[in-house]
């Protein structure tokens, strides 16, 4: 498709030099996925054992077309479990999907379901660090459910965290199929985000106890659908949206309602126009491309989207063979605007946002300020200007209408001409500890520069325990060190975000420093993350004393022990001990994972 609308400079720079970066390794997938595609169905270069193998379970009517070749069969990949809030709703999506696709003339089978792994029940526990790498198990499971070769398209069903981004690497592996993503949706808003914050950092600070903070917790997350903060999985959802792999308006419209069955529905529907067997053949690796990831990271700037996605985007990517670098994150982040407040960058919820307008209002002020690129290829087969429409029911029968001519909520979501920011909040700073990324859209302007003390830890609950006892009360800069992917996995540290939080509404400059992972929910506290090389790897936090000053500018990009370099050489590196992380809540099963994992920048992955 042909669009005559003018990008902005650098977001067109960034994408060209990403294409020359990536001409090789993009060249290859492309041979690799145009050999697999089959003319025809896919099952008919089964052996009729296969075949037989295949559909035996089916009943009569799919059995027969399965047989005849020409109705194209669905494969369903689905995150369900009914323990986790998110993937719950996705219990009923089979019957819905095999009901739209019968209507479409195609077959639906559920081909293999993945782990859907909660971050908000493992946040703090042992189970966090099986966390990261669940997204490659997922990207593994997702290849085995596909790897039978009788689908000529696939839907992922799957929202949160990791899943998202394991479905997607996992299918890209089968990137010659037609490949839709559907969502569930947000849970009806509970506690307000602002309160839930407020009680869980009086909680740290030991003035109210745990029943008045599972009060809280559980008026928050109360019911089925997404947690409603703007964490790593509303941001998957956003990501879906403006790469062109959901039903436009999807993301986050809730569960159990018409309007979301309906969607799923014309996902099905779509699954089964768009394969091989039919005029429309939108394979996934035609999809995602180098504009289709500048758009998602443009998205995730453009919202202050989870800073989980500096790894998950750069692994996604290279599955597709395109490669990209932090510094990319950076230079767009110089540019885009941030147009929409959401916890915790504000205190409204991604309900709010839906509300003031969602993403079709989002997309459609993007794509007129030339921030995202509207030629990029879709699961509609238009341009991204299809997804600056919203869905509807008339008469029951699903819609697309324009979105509304202006932000319902000026405090949620605003055009590009009035942002909040003119530039996206996410900054890449370098130094002599390293390369590290850190989120500054939910921060005040004050906090923007720390120089202050190291504390140096190895772990997480030595941080909490020196907060009890008032060791961190002053300016501090809190060093947690070997939480790197080859460490132990790279947990994600939120549950410091409390007792951080309550340091610095003290007065005190407080920053956190670490080769680990924070929350989608990062906030107002600095924290400089992902730092790269970890310290297991022989990384420069490794070299930090107690003591040392640390300087964190984020207006300069720079992350700095300030101690001379002969010094600094000079220091020996401690060892890790693997004795406390290497077992139990089955972290010995993924040791392999944890050995053969790169590099944050990297995309953390054990797979490739």
């Amino acid at each position: 498709m042909t669009d005559t609308q003018t990008v902005h400079p650098q977001v067109r720079a960034v994408t060209e030099r990403i294409r020359e970066r990536s001409e090789r390794g993009r060249a290859e997938y492309l041979e690799h996925m145009d050999a697999a595609r089959l003319r025809g169905s896919a099952r008919a270069g089964l052996s009729c054992t296969n075949l037989a193998h295949g559909f035996a379970a089916s009943d009569v009517a799919d059995k027969e077309s399965l047989r005849l070749m020409r109705w194209p069969n669905i494969a369903i990949v689905s995150a369900y479990n009914d323990m986790l809030s998110a993937h719950q709703p996705l219990e009923k999506y089979p019957a819905l999907i095999k009901r739209a696709a019968r209507e479409a003339g195609a077959v639906a089978q559920f081909a293999g379901g993945v782990p859907a792994m909660c971050d908000g029940v493992t946040q703090g526990q042992p189970g966090m660090e099986l966390s990261l790498f669940s997204r490659d198990v997922i990207a593994m499971a997702t290849g085995v459910a596909l790897a039978h070769n009788m689908f000529d398209s696939a839907l992922c069903l799957g929202v949160c965290d990791k899943i998202v981004p394991g479905l997607l690497m996992g299918a890209l592996a089968f990137g010659h199929l037609p490949v839709i993503f559907v969502p569930g949706g947000p849970m009806p808003s509970g506690v307000p985000n602002k309160e839930k914050a407020r009680i869980r950092q009086l909680y740290a600070e030991g003035k109210v106890g745990r029943d008045a903070l599972l009060e809280s917790e559980a008026g928050s997350y109360h019911s089925a659908g997404t947690c409603t903060f703007y964490g790593t999985a509303n941001s998957n959802q956003m990501l879906m949206e403006v790469m062109g792999l959901h039903m436009p308006g999807a993301a986050f419209v809730p569960p159990n309602t018409p309007l979301r069955d309906a969607l799923t529905s014309a996902a099905a529907q779509r699954a089964a126009r768009i394969t091989a067997l039919g005029a429309e053949y939108l394979p996934l690796a035609r999809i995602v491309d180098e504009k289709s990831i500048v758009n998602a990271i443009v998205g995730l700037l453009t919202t202050g989207g989870s800073t989980n996605h500096t790894l998950h985007l750069v692994a996604m990517a290279r599955c597709a063979g395109i490669t990209i670098t932090w510094d990319d994150f950076s230079d767009l982040s110089a540019v885009v605007p941030l147009l929409t407040r959401i916890y915790p960058n504000g205190s409204a919820d991604v309900n709010r946002f839906q509300m003031a307008g969602g993403m079709a209002f989002l997309i459609r002020e993007l794509l007129g300020a030339g921030y995202l690129q509207a030629d990029a290829t879709t699961v509609m087969g238009q341009g991204l200007r299809a997804y600056s429409l919203e869905p509807w029911l008339e008469d029951g029968r699903l819609s697309w209408r324009a979105a509304p001519s202006s932000s319902g909520d000026l405090d949620v979501l605003r055009p590009a001409e009035n942002p909040f920011s003119t530039h996206g909040g996410l900054k890449l700073l370098t130094g002599n500890l390293g390369r590290a990324v850190i989120k500054t859209s939910a921060m005040k302007a004050e906090h923007h520069v720390v120089e202050a003390p190291a504390i140096v830890f190895d772990d997480q609950e030595d941080v909490i325990a020196a907060f009890k006892t008032g060791k961190l009360s002053r300016d501090c800069v809190a060093i947690v060190r070997f939480q790197g992917p080859r460490a132990n996995g790279m947990p994600e540290l939120h549950q410091l975000t409390p007792s951080l939080a309550s340091l610095q509404s003290k007065g005190f400059h407080v920053a956190l420093v670490t080769d680990g992972r924070m929350s989608g929910a990062s906030g107002s506290v600095p924290a400089a993350i992902h730092v790269t090389p970890e310290a297991l790897s022989g990384g420069p936090l490794a070299r930090v004393r107690d003591g040392d000053i640390i300087r964190l500018d984020c207006h300069a990009g720079v992350l700095e022990a300030k101690v001379p370099d002969a010094a600094w050489r000079q220091r020996e590196l401690p060892v890790l001990s693997h004795a406390k992380n290497g077992f139990g809540s089955g972290r010995e099963l993924f040791a392999s994972l944890r050995r053969a994992a790169g590099d944050a920048e990297a995309g953390a992955m054990s797979l490739m």
